[in-house]
């Protein structure tokens, strides 16, 4: 671990024993995940190595590796990654899966010489980046020509967000992805600085080295984690905003209107 790494707080560590329990195992989280492993399957495939940016506890990461692809999994919290090193080992995958500490920032550290043939960073870690622009360039350096870049932050104005918390009272709540930075306080008061970038910006930020070649809604109809209380009362809705999903997430307008949404960018060549 770099002095750069050390001394830069890790405001996860603090969610990091329940997380699998709030979100992984929850009704909502089973779904919005689901939709995003229907992409990866399409994205990487067997003795592919992939890069993860923000892999939490691993579940993505063992998700890959149980499909034959090695997986470089990275996170900035070590508490983070201590559970993505029990997960792994629970599930014997330590031959393709390698979880480390490393920052975003500090991709560039990684050797050079050994491309990867994908990335890909889920549920809302790319939000917390500031510079996207530097990473683009760096994961440009560490890719092959052609790999995919599979993106997910939370989305600029999510609809289910909107209606949630208007309808109790709370228009501040409503409206806070709409402000262009962010302060989010977690467990323990840690606070976090966020971003909600719109497609249209990511697609700018990441020219001209990726071209964007789709996006999809992750979590149209289905509502955000929080939401989870309504999803155990009316579980006959829940399952059919799931099936809903699955037909309109990849709507123009709709899309845009999601709880996170999934991007797929391309490396172009040199």
């Amino acid at each position: 671990m770099s002095a750069t790494q050390q001394d830069c707080p890790a405001p996860f560590d603090a969610v990091a024993a329940q997380y699998d329990e709030i979100f992984t195992a929850s009704k909502i989280g089973r779904a919005q995940r689901a939709s995003v492993w229907r992409e990866l399957e399409k994205a990487f495939h067997p003795g592919d190595r992939v890069l993860e940016i923000g892999c939490g506890t691993g579940v993505d990461a063992c998700f890959l590796a149980g499909r034959g692809v090695q997986v470089v999994a990275c996170d900035s919290s070590p508490q983070m990654i201590a559970v993505a090193v029990r997960r792994v080992h629970e599930e014997r995958l330590q031959r393709l899966v390698q979880p480390i500490v490393l920052r975003a920032e500090d991709i560039v550290t990684l050797p050079a010489h050994s491309l990867f043939d994908g990335v890909f960073s889920n549920f809302g870690a790319i939000n917390c980046i500031q510079d996207l622009r530097t990473l683009a360039v760096t994961l440009y350096q560490r890719l092959k020509p052609g790999a995919k870049v599979l993106l997910c932050p939370f989305g600029p104005c999510c609809m289910w967000e909107l209606a949630w918390f208007l309808g109790h009272g709370q228009p501040r709540k409503a409206f806070r992805r709409m402000g262009s930075q962010n302060t989010a306080r977690i467990a323990g008061g840690n606070a976090v600085r966020i971003c909600y970038p719109t497609v249209r910006s990511l697609k700018r930020m990441f020219a001209p080295e990726f071209r964007l070649k789709s996006s999809k809604g992750v979590g149209v109809l289905v509502p955000p984690s929080y939401v989870e209380s309504w999803a155990d009362r009316f579980p006959w809705l829940f399952s059919l905003a799931v099936k809903t999903d699955t037909g309109i997430e990849h709507w123009p307008g709709l899309r845009d209107l999601a709880d996170h949404i999934l991007l797929t960018l391309e490396r172009r060549a040199e």
